[in-house]
């Protein structure tokens, strides 16, 4: 007897109007809109059925196809990416989905599959993962999502706030194999990514704005998992050049080591 492995999802939600950086789906990084490096990676990623970026506009739709990426256009008023990605499960079949933030850029496509391959064989509802933090301003910076978890792995917490807090440390610095940053990707059954999108948002959730802290709130386990492997993160339109360069320098390393057929791995 054959098993059927279950099918996986990956939906990358693009808005158009981001308060802090509207457009950010399309700046060119390199020449490629920032939402074509993503969907490339997830695309890539052998644990992947299929990639669905979700926009509510038009100018993202046609950068999308112009690419040859699969692309729907959603109206209404969702909270949250979260909420999209449930939309999107409604509307097609799928035992799993993965919500990939548009401005998160896996390095390479194992990033994504550090995610589904153990949340297959986990038996949890909604699982993330998290990277050790190695510099002290990222663990200060309130753009960069901390999490804490239990000695299973499950999330205690995500902030915004540098967590956990060393008290006898006055320099507040980051350490490894404590502190940890939270990637901007899920995975869920589709019952559970079903339920969330229909409870309320919880207080915490709202305070920090970070919409996993509503399946906290409400009881739902979130598995984390680590990943070494590297991502870029835009959050507003000052991260644009470094970011565009680090890529090329990624890219430009990438390459040579190909060409003098050295193993690359990130």
């Amino acid at each position: 007897m054959t098993s059927t492995l279950p099918t996986v999802t990956v939906v990358i939600p693009a808005r158009y109007g981001s308060s802090r950086f509207p457009g950010k789906p399309l700046v060119k990084l390199n020449g490629k809109p920032m939402i074509q490096h993503v969907y490339e990676q997830a695309s890539a990623c052998r644990a992947v059925s299929e990639v669905i970026v979700a926009t509510d506009d038009e100018r993202i739709k046609r950068a999308v196809e112009e690419f040859g990426g699969r692309v729907i256009v959603m109206t209404g008023d969702y909270r949250t990416g979260t909420d999209r990605v449930a939309a999107v499960a409604r509307m097609f079949a799928g035992d799993c989905f993965v919500d990939l933030q548009g401005d998160e850029i896996p390095l390479t496509p194992e990033l994504v599959t550090d995610l589904v391959e153990p949340f297959l064989d986990s038996g949890v509802g909604m699982g993330t993962l998290k990277r050790v933090i190695d510099s002290t301003d990222e663990l200060l910076n309130p753009a960069v999502v901390k999490v804490v978890t239990d000695a299973k792995g499950d999330a205690l917490y995500f902030s915004r706030a540098p967590i956990p807090f060393v008290r006898d440390d006055p320099q507040r610095q980051a350490v490894g194999g404590l502190h940890y940053i939270h990637l901007g990707l899920y995975i869920y059954k589709r019952d559970t990514l079903l339920r969330l999108a229909s409870l309320p948002t919880s207080r915490i959730e709202d305070a920090e704005k970070l919409e996993q802290l509503r399946a906290l709130d409400h009881g739902i386990r979130i598995r984390v998992w680590e990943t070494k492997h590297a991502s870029l993160r835009v959050d507003r339109p000052e991260d644009v050049p470094d970011v565009a360069e680090r890529l090329q320098q990624f890219e430009t390393v990438k390459r040579e080591l190909k060409s003098s057929g050295v193993f690359f791995k990130v």
